[in-house]
């Protein structure tokens, strides 16, 4: 197999991606990367000349109900386990200062 990845591409993709990893790890992320590849341009083998494009990948529809307003948790019952709360609503710490 042809080697593609060399260090300075996984050190390249790990700064990008954000990731750390220990320098002895770095000949086990060459390979694995070299076989993705591998698996990936394999992929070019297939004859795709009469393969429509996929829009979705299944065609089955979701079928939904109707959206219909019901009453279904009272005021009484939401405020119920709230830790607090005053008469009607729910009360929460102050997250954002005037200054």
């Amino acid at each position: 197999m042809e080697q593609k990845i060399n260090n300075k591409t996984v050190e390249e993709i790990a700064h990008l991606a954000r990731l750390e990893f220990k320098d002895d790890a770095m000949p086990e992320m060459i390979n694995d990367l070299n076989r993705v590849l591998a698996f990936v341009d394999k992929l070019n083998e297939l004859n795709t000349d009469n393969v429509e494009p996929l829009i979705y990948m299944s065609e089955e529809s979701n079928v939904l109900r109707e959206d219909e307003p019901a009453v279904t948790l009272t005021q009484k019952e939401a405020l119920k386990n709230a830790p607090q709360k005053d008469s009607d609503y729910f009360k929460a710490p102050k997250v954002i200062d005037n200054k």
